[in-house]
């Protein structure tokens, strides 16, 4: 793995996990009973971004390490997932 697809692989990580944790844990204006005039009573009231921010480097950066590891060490490759049988026989000379 090159220093870029591990650059990109640790990025789609991270932003997969914050999109996971934005959600959790959010109180709405109308959790909080204190709704502005011309917002919507879903419109976060307290979000906890910064605690989310850190959570998701810490939890991707647990994900990079394992699925890094799993691909460099060639447990899985691409023909393991090649349900269709596309790629072909593997070359002797790929050996």
């Amino acid at each position: 793995m090159s220093i870029a697809s591990a650059i990109v692989l640790y990025l789609v990580l991270w932003f997969l996990v914050f999109l996971i944790a934005l959600p959790v844990r959010i109180q709405t204006q109308g959790d909080v009973g204190q709704v502005l005039a011309g917002t919507s009573a879903g419109s976060p009231e307290h979000h906890h971004l910064g605690k989310k921010l850190w959570i998701a480097t810490l939890v991707a950066a647990v994900l990079w390490a394992v699925v890094a590891g799993i691909i460099v060490s060639g447990a899985i490759t691409v023909r393991d997932i090649d349900m269709f049988g596309r790629m072909g026989p593997e070359s002797p000379l790929a050996q």
